[in-house]
């Protein structure tokens, strides 16, 4: 048994993840290849090794000859009789080549043989591996800025964190530890190119899916995310389970989960709402946390129009429209909202079919929408339940 070989396969194979198999078979052509270089050719010679033990046979094949002309091809009667009487002319035999005998320069090749194969395929293997993290959240260790990109540490590849793909404002030192999001994974001769992201939406839902069990196993499903890198996110949650609250499981004990997200991406808000199938209430809920007196939204041209009462205009629409912006984003309807003076003295209570009291104010005064205006909100739900972090975004 040769057991030099046989551990060192077994150490290349853990650390390199490169099957024993492959091992061996760079090993033979490697023998083969000294073969070459030693004798001139090497058609005629065969390498035989034990997967279970590692030891190697190298042996040319041989026709037996009355006369011999090529020694490398050939080998005579009377040689042949001397290794076994049976032998007969035209007879093929073996013989073995002693690999020891080989000169420095045919050994040197036989080892850059090995070698290249090994580098070949580790970056195959690292390459797979990685391929299959592709859109997925991992963890890295900032190693140093190249510019204005940063070069990021993911174990036993490094990645390249563009200056587009990081949030404005975001500073990292070396040796700091941060989840970044793989967008793109190329195979080089170098070996893999991994390009990451701090702020694509997706890495909102992989950190959710990460954090939160009920995302994970599918309990709750994060039907749509919206997303200022930095800022502000909005996502809608849908339970497939009544048993339980999407928004409370997201959120998790006072605020436990979210604020881990939170923290991970260094302060960003997060808003948490309820997904419904009526895009009606859905634009209501994706205002949060602004109160919304009436909705009405036509599927076909995407566009709703929103009357909220005139203490929550400022609300509804946002720190620079950020809160209304991200709320289109997520419902992907363009939403006109309005105060309620605004849609009086523009007469969208009558267009709409509400019916004003002036000696009331307020949304209780409004009566229900006609049943034939598409995707109706009659009035604002008391029981509102959707949870708006971090504060809100009065200006």
């Amino acid at each position: 048994m040769n057991k030099e070989l046989l551990e060192a396969l077994n150490i290349l194979e853990k650390e390199n993840n490169i099957s024993k198999d492959t091992l061996l078979e760079a090993i033979e052509n490697s023998l083969i290849t000294a073969c070459k270089n030693h004798f001139g050719k090497a058609d005629n010679v065969k390498v035989s090794i034990n997967r279970e033990t590692c030891d190697f046979n190298v042996y040319a094949e041989k026709e037996v000859v009355e006369t011999v002309e090529d020694p490398l091809l050939q080998i005579s009667l009377a040689e042949a009789k001397m290794t076994d009487p049976k032998y007969d002319i035209g007879d093929v035999i073996q013989t073995p080549i002693d690999s020891k005998k080989f000169g420095r320069i045919a050994t040197q090749n036989a080892k850059n043989v090995i070698l290249q194969k090994i580098r070949e395929e580790g970056r195959k293997s690292l390459f797979n591996d990685w391929y299959c993290q592709e859109r997925e959240v991992v963890p890295g260790i900032v190693q140093r800025y190249l510019g204005r990109n940063v070069s990021i540490n993911l174990g036993k590849v490094d990645a390249i964190l563009n200056e587009t793909e990081m949030v404005k404002g975001e500073v990292f030192k070396p040796t700091e530890r941060i989840k970044v999001f793989v967008l793109e994974v190329k195979d080089t001769p170098k070996g893999p190119r991994i390009s990451v992201s701090r702020t694509h939406p997706d890495l909102v839902k992989r950190l959710f899916e990460s954090e939160v069990a009920e995302v994970k196993d599918g309990t709750v499903e994060i039907k749509a995310i919206a997303r200022e890198a930095g800022s502000r996110t909005k996502i809608a949650v849908k339970s497939n389970d009544s048993n339980v609250d999407p928004v409370g499981a997201c959120v998790g004990l006072n605020g436990a989960r979210v604020n881990f997200i939170v923290s991970e991406l260094r302060g960003e808000k997060i808003d948490i709402i309820n997904w419904d199938d009526n895009p009606a209430y859905l634009i209501e809920n994706a205002l949060s946390p602004a109160k919304v007196i009436c909705v009405v939204a036509d599927e076909e041209s995407k566009e709703a129009q929103v009357i909220v009462p005139d203490y929550q205009l400022s609300l509804a629409i946002g720190k620079e429209g950020q809160n209304a912006r991200l709320a289109a984003r997520l419902t992907g309807f363009k939403i006109d909202i309005k105060s309620e003076t605004q849609a009086r003295e523009l007469g969208l209570f009558e267009e709409l079919g509400l019916e004003y009291q002036e000696e009331n104010s307020g949304y209780e005064s409004y009566g229900n929408v006609q049943d034939e205006v598409h995707g109706f909100k009659p009035e604002f739900k008391n029981d509102y339940q959707e949870s708006s972090l971090e504060g809100d975004d009065q200006e």
